[in-house]
C-alpha cells in the first residue's frame, strides 16, 4: 500500500547527512570529533594528528567498511568518514579486484566508475537505515575557471555527484584573518548546502562539542519549519473553507480584519472570490461593496 505524507503532516527529522571539506591540516577530523558521540572510520590513517581524539576503527580495506553491524555501532550516533575520497579508493581496489575488466591500469573504466556510484550510494543508504547522523570528510581540490579557482571536493568520479545528493548539508572551512571559519552557504567559488541559512561559524581546535550543536541546530530548525508548514497548511485549508462559503459583501467585511492579517495566500485567495462574486473594495470606506458593472 502507498504510503503518502499528506502536505499538513510534517516530516520528523531525527538524522542528517553532512559533508565537511576544506585543504589538509585545517582541522576537518578535529571538528568531526566534536559530533555527538563519534566513531571515525579511518581511511586517510590521520585519525592521530587530532588533539581531541575519540574512538576510531582504523581502514585497511573496503571489506572493513561493508562488514559494520548495528550491535557494533549501537554506542555511537554519529558515523565520520574520513576521509570519502580515500574510503571510494578503497572501494576502487575492491570493484577491480572482483571484476578486473572493471579496471585499466589500477583506474576504473567508464563501466567501473558506474558501479562506484551504484555502490556507494548504496553503502550510505546502509548506514542511513542504521538511524545515525553521518559526516563525510573530504580534502579541497582546486580547479580553475578561467582566471578564477574554483573548489571543490576533491572526490573520484560521479561518486561526486552522490555526495552532493545524499547529504543535507555542505560545509567549507576557511581561515580567514586568524579565524577558522565553516561556511555552509554556496558561494561563486565554492560548493555548499545550507538549508537552515547559518552564517559561517567561527571555530576554535579546542571546541568539545561544536559539531553536535551546529547539527543539532539543523535538525531542530528543519523540524521546526516542517512544524510550521503543518500550521499553516491547515490554517490555508480552514481559510479556504470558509472564504468558500463567502456569498455576499457582508461576509467579507465582517472578516476583514482577520483577513488583512493572514497570510498573503489568504488575502489572494480572499480577493479572487470577490472578484468572482463580482465585490468592489472601496478603499475609501475600507470594505467591499457590491458592484453594478457587469463582472467580465
Amino acid at each position: 500500500m502507498l504510503k503518502i505524507v499528506k502536505a499538513a503532516d510534517p516530516v520528523k527529522i531525527e538524522r542528517i547527512n553532512v559533508c565537511i571539506y576544506g585543504p589538509p591540516g585545517i582541522g576537518k577530523t578535529t571538528l568531526a570529533f566534536t559530533a555527538d558521540s563519534p566513531l571515525l572510520l579511518d581511511a586517510d590513517r590521520g585519525s592521530h594528528r587530532a588533539a581531541n581524539r575519540k574512538d576510531i576503527v582504523q581502514i585497511t580495506s573496503w571489506s572493513d567498511v561493508v562488514s559494520m553491524t548495528p550491535q557494533e555501532l549501537a554506542p555511537y550516533k554519529t558515523l565520520v568518514v574520513d576521509t570519502a575520497g580515500r574510503a571510494l579508493d578503497f572501494l576502487t581496489a575492491d570493484i577491480i579486484a572482483e571484476n578486473p575488466k572493471m579496471g585499466r591500469g589500477g583506474a576504473l573504466t567508464l563501466q567501473g566508475f558506474g558501479v562506484l556510484k551504484t555502490r556507494f550510494a548504496a553503502w550510505l543508504k546502509m548506514l542511513n537505515t542504521f538511524g545515525k547522523d553521518v559526516v563525510l570528510l573530504a580534502h579541497m581540490d582546486e580547479q580553475r575557471s578561467g582566471d578564477d579557482i574554483v573548489e571543490r571536493l576533491d572526490v573520484q568520479g560521479g561518486s561526486k555527484g552522490e555526495i552532493y545528493k545524499s547529504v543535507d548539508a555542505m560545509g567549507r572551512i576557511f581561515i580567514k584573518g586568524k579565524d577558522r571559519l565553516i561556511d555552509f552557504s554556496p558561494r561563486e567559488n565554492a560548493f555548499g548546502k545550507n538549508p537552515c541559512n547559518l552564517d559561517p561559524i567561527p571555530f576554535a581546535l579546542t571546541e568539545t562539542e561544536l559539531l553536535k550543536f551546529v547539527m543539532g541546530t539543523m535538525k531542530d530548525r528543519m523540524n521546526f519549519h516542517a512544524e510550521a508548514q503543518k500550521v499553516s497548511t491547515a490554517e490555508v485549508s480552514d481559510w479556504a473553507v470558509a472564504i468558500g462559503d463567502f456569498a455576499v459583501a457582508e461576509d467579507f467585511n465582517s472578516a476583514l480584519e482577520d483577513i488583512k492579517k493572514a497570510p498573503k495566500a489568504i488575502q489572494a485567495m480572499a480577493a479572487a472570490k470577490a472578484r468572482k462574486l463580482g465585490l468592489v473594495f472601496n478603499k475609501t470606506a475600507g470594505i467591499y461593496e457590491e458592484s453594478h458593472a457587469p463582472v467580465s
